[in-house]
């Protein structure tokens, strides 16, 4: 049941965003009781923490089987790429999840905490993938950290922008998008 009730609202905040669901329409969309919902949550804050953890988990789970799949480091960067860009940008319910995500760690350091968390594990992921796909390639990257923070930069910075200029996220900019970024990664700004 736990659950249950993490991935529906997880599902409505991504649609709907964190202020604009009640706890009445989650436990209703999950088919239990208020008092079944605080049987496993004390608090709205509680189970957005708990969806926060589901969609680090299913953005986890979706970068090893792509690293799983594909023989060869610059492969896998790509596809690991491909798939944040997609649902960082391009996907508008994970586009606004984390988008909200980012505003509310503002305020609220249980948030900020594990979204801080989160980030740090996706930049040790690309890390990884960097040195490999440089060592493979023979490409001199001379401050991986560095491409790596310019990339989550810019993926922060294209999803802010996309609130403003929605046109960004056009699925006809999508693969000009992924590769732009991943030559960011690999090769720094220049």
């Amino acid at each position: 049941m736990r659950q249950k009730l993490v991935k529906t609202a997880f599902d409505l905040f991504a649609s709907k965003g964190f202020r604009n669901v009640s706890l009445d329409v989650i436990a209703s969309k999950a088919g239990v009781t208020k008092g079944a919902f605080y049987w496993h949550f004390k608090s709205k804050k509680e189970l957005i923490l708990a969806a926060c953890d589901y969609y680090y988990e299913q953005w986890k789970k979706e970068a090893e089987t792509i690293i799983s799949k594909e023989s060869s480091p610059r492969c896998q960067l790509e596809g690991v790429i491909r798939m944040a860009t997609h649902r960082c940008l391009f996907d508008k319910k994970n586009r606004l999840f984390t988008f909200e995500l980012s505003v509310l760690s503002m305020n609220d350091a249980a948030v900020r905490k594990s979204w801080t968390g989160f980030a740090n594990s996706v930049r040790a992921v690309y890390l990884e993938l960097v040195t490999k796909a440089a060592k493979e390639e023979g490409i001199n990257v001379a401050n991986p950290e560095e491409n790596v923070d310019w990339y989550v930069s810019m993926m922060e910075g294209l999803k802010y922008r996309a609130v403003f200029e929605p046109e960004i996220c056009n699925p006809s900019n999508f693969e000009d998008s992924v590769q732009k970024l991943v030559q960011v990664i690999l090769r720094g700004i220049s």
